[in-house]
């Protein structure tokens, strides 16, 4: 049974900093692409990073430069570091493995403030 259980969110004021973490089981960790997705209201959910087996990373143009995405295949356990959030960051952010089936975490807000 594969299980996401995201964690780390709240609020925080605009400039500031969270980090998420996303802890797996249920899966081969080491060998699956690991991403984070977020969904603003209103708005369709968004890829925000996600890291390959291989360390390869890929980010949104829009967290490029401020957000870094990581991983600890010891602890099967991802990671998303924001510095310097925006208002425009709030939003609700998944964990999500593509192992045969999408699996998805249940998600962690995260609120910036102006």
């Amino acid at each position: 049974q594969v299980q996401l259980v995201e964690s780390g969110g709240g609020l925080v004021q605009a400039g500031g900093s969270l980090r998420l973490s996303c802890a797996a089981s249920g899966i081969k960790f080491r060998i699956n692409t690991m991403s984070w997705y977020r969904q603003a209201p209103g708005k369709q959910r968004e890829l925000v990073a996600d890291i390959n087996s291989g360390g390869t990373i890929n980010y949104v143009d829009s967290v490029k430069g401020r957000f870094t995405i990581s991983r600890d295949n010891a602890k099967n356990t991802v990671y998303l570091q924001m510095n310097s959030l925006k208002p425009e960051d709030t939003a609700v952010y998944y964990c999500k493995v593509l192992a045969v089936f999408p699996y998805w975490g249940q998600g962690t807000q995260v609120t910036v403030s102006s």
